[in-house]
């Protein structure tokens, strides 16, 4: 097994794994599987544009779940996507 060089910052090392395979620094015979259950899945923003009654339904609906309207866009489109 090859030895992992220190790294100074995170980018150093997402460059160096771009061009290294994982397999010469860790037994993967060893390996144990790990769970991450608190582990939130990364989000990017977005800009949508919504016609302005559909975005005031979505408002009234999410009111009415107690949730805020964006996070009721999300679980309409996990739901309609099946995620």
């Amino acid at each position: 097994m090859k030895t992992l060089p220190k790294f100074k910052d995170q980018s150093e090392e997402i460059a160096f794994w771009k061009t290294h395979d994982v397999t010469d620094f860790f037994d993967t015979k060893t390996a144990k599987i790990a769970r991450f259950p608190n582990l939130k899945k990364s989000t990017k923003t977005i800009s949508l544009r919504l016609p302005e009654d559909m975005l005031e339904a979505l408002k009234v609906r999410a009111n009415a779940l107690d949730v805020p309207y964006q996070s009721l866009i999300k679980m309409l489109l996990k739901k309609e996507l099946s995620l």
